[in-house]
């Protein structure tokens, strides 16, 4: 699937593969920021750091912070299962001499689908009052500690999560009227001292 798609791209300008590619490119373009911030919630992952205003109560952060676990998994659990079942009906177009463009495409989606859900599963377990489950998490940071620097964490009062107010944040944020979202200024503003790529962040402002 890798290769047909690199040879999409590489096609000549205005040909109908080029044009494929395009579209796809389109289409990648519209996939909402909250799935791209579940599918990076790992397996793997024991700890989050949350940068945030210091205007808003960590507690409405860490509300907020579920409600995209919860509703993300129950919406990604939906499209799973949707795009695997529309998998045998798109796989009838492989008989026609060109990629098999709605296949991949909902392969892909099928794939990116079960990665956020895994990714809102595990952000649930994170930011939730189950104190029972993070004494596994617990043990994973004493073993990936140890390994490290060959001491073991000896932390008793552990949270998998490090909110950290910013003042930084308010000022970028004050006197901006935020119901109508931020401009570009700020948003580059922001993104260039938190190290941010502005080009993804602007691409994803309009969508959610």
């Amino acid at each position: 699937m890798n290769r047909a798609w690199i040879g999409l791209g590489s096609a000549p300008e205005g040909s109908a593969k080029n044009r494929i590619h395009s579209f796809g490119l389109k289409l990648l373009s519209r996939v909402r920021p909250s799935e791209v911030l579940l599918k990076s919630v790992t397996k793997d992952v024991s700890m989050l750091e949350i940068v945030h205003p210091a205007s808003i109560n960590p507690r409405l952060v860490r509300r907020r912070l579920r409600h995209i676990a919860v509703r993300g998994a129950s919406v990604h659990r939906k499209f799973l299962y949707g795009s695997v079942c529309l998998l045998p009906v798109t796989s009838v177009f492989m008989v026609l001499p060109l990629p098999n463009i709605p296949f991949f495409w909902v392969l892909f989606r099928a794939y990116s689908h079960w990665r956020a859900l895994q990714g809102s599963e595990r952000l649930q377990l994170l930011v939730s009052d189950c104190s029972d489950q993070w004494e596994i998490l617990l043990e994973k940071q004493k073993e990936m500690s140890s390994r490290k620097d060959g001491r073991a964490c000896e932390n008793t009062q552990f949270a998998p999560w490090n909110l950290q107010p910013s003042k930084k944040l308010d000022e970028f944020l004050e006197r901006r009227n935020l119901s109508e979202g931020l401009d570009c200024d700020t948003i580059s503003r922001i993104c260039e001292a938190y190290d941010l790529d502005k080009i993804d962040v602007l691409k994803y402002r309009n969508l959610e």
